[in-house]
């Protein structure tokens, strides 16, 4: 059987079973309504504010022959101070700050060969979500025979020898907690993506005051993308109640917190909030994982470089207003956790979180015509053909999406359409 959180009486309902078939699941003689889900977590997880102290504690304590720190240019001073704790007479430190933007194949194929000539036995990734995927991928492939060129899919990872922690500085990917990492490949002008739970890092330390001097922009698009990993979970045709307890959550603080995070860059209570929110949504995507949202933003980013957050974004309200007539219950439990009040039925509540989604994102200042963003109505059909490619996500969506259907979605994202 599966739940719905009830947000206005804080208790869980029951949820029709019907929408959600694919949980239905035969085992022999007898019939469950839960299939089987695993879930891959760090054996060390903390969070709190000041927690920089706690992961240079653990890094002390763990003593590698060579710490590596990945990270971005911008973060360097924090870099440096974890250097300065850590280097001891045994444990030597280096830094790569070269992940600028999000990383390409022969980005990650780069910093994998200089972590290899510095002979790191423990990766310590430090910064967004771009950082994240390279740090993780880094610490699979830079003490194994295997390469990443052969290892795209799922499962196909089989080891990894290096020690891995994550330190994230934005709320966005959750990439610190899932076993997922996403890289372009530039010549197929595609999003890829390494899915093992040997990306799973052995701890993580979230400490929300390191994404306080994030900018608003960066704040909106990450944060806009926490609110999709657990909206699309959420609403997933895999969606599972193990999960929706994180998802709901996930909604609820991001629907509070979010904007508050642009505006009030210094509200600690905001950027806790979303700070967990990216959380929950990192530990949705191993065992649902994202759905038609995201498929259709990839093509925004292979295709036109448009970021990964704001590609999330323009779509969002778009395909949720596209999957509610399949799962209307699930959108409108959404909607509520969003903080919209009841409607005459599920599908008017859906419709009202569909425009909240919408409203929420142009008040992150995210301008939600693909026009502004340099893409053409005559490029909607390349669009649609990428997105179609992308099946892994497109098979997660409530309702079937085929390529018309694409196009149609591109096409209501443009002001004259």
């Amino acid at each position: 059987m599966t739940y719905t959180w009830q947000q206005k009486t804080m208790k869980y309902v029951h949820f029709p079973l019907s929408t959600f078939q694919p949980n239905k699941v035969q085992t022999g003689r007898f019939e469950k309504f839960m299939r089987t889900i695993t879930l891959h977590q760090p054996r060390r997880l903390v969070f709190g504010c000041g927690s920089i102290a706690d992961c240079i504690s653990y890094l002390r304590e763990v003593a590698p022959q060579h710490l590596r720190i990945i990270t971005a240019p911008f973060l360097t001073e924090v870099a440096a101070r974890i250097e300065n704790e850590v280097r001891t007479a045994r444990t030597g430190v280096s830094i790569d700050a070269s992940i600028i933007g999000e990383p390409t194949v022969q980005d990650c194929l780069v910093a994998i060969t200089s972590a290899k000539n510095a002979r790191a036995t423990c990766i310590l990734g430090l910064g967004g979500g771009s950082v994240l995927d390279v740090a993780k991928l880094v610490g699979a492939f830079v003490g194994g025979e295997q390469r990443l060129e052969n290892c795209f899919g799922i499962g196909l990872v089989k080891s990894r020898a290096c020690h891995l922690v994550c330190m994230p500085t934005t709320s966005g990917t959750g990439s610190e907690v899932s076993p997922n990492a996403i890289l372009l490949d530039e010549a197929a002008k595609l999003k890829k993506a390494v899915i093992s739970p040997f990306l799973v890092p052995d701890a993580v330390f979230i400490d929300p005051e390191l994404t306080v001097t994030v900018p608003a922009a960066i704040s909106a698009s990450t944060g806009l993308d926490a609110l999709a990993h657990c909206l699309e979970a959420y609403t997933n045709r895999f969606a599972h109640p193990m999960i929706d307890a994180y998802a709901l959550e996930g909604i609820t603080f991001a629907g509070r917190f979010l904007l508050r995070a642009v505006q009030h860059p210094s509200d600690m209570e905001a950027r806790e909030g979303m700070a967990l929110a990216s959380l929950y949504g990192g530990l949705c995507l191993g065992p649902v994982n994202t759905a038609a949202g995201h498929a259709l933003a990839y093509p925004l980013g292979s295709e036109y470089h448009i970021a990964h957050g704001v590609s999330v974004a323009l779509m969002q309200a778009h395909v949720f207003r596209f999957n509610a007539d399949a799962a209307p219950a699930r959108h409108a439990a959404v909607a509520r956790a969003l903080g919209i009040d009841d409607g005459n039925s599920d599908l008017a509540t859906a419709a009202a979180g569909a425009d909240f989604l919408a409203d929420l994102t142009r008040q992150c200042g995210i301008d939600t015509n693909l026009r502004s963003h340099g893409i053409r109505p005559d490029d909607i059909e390349i669009l649609a053909e990428s997105a179609m490619k992308v099946e892994r996500l497109l098979r997660n969506s409530p309702r079937t999406v085929t390529k018309d259907d694409c196009i149609a979605i591109y096409r209501g994202c443009f002001d004259n359409q």
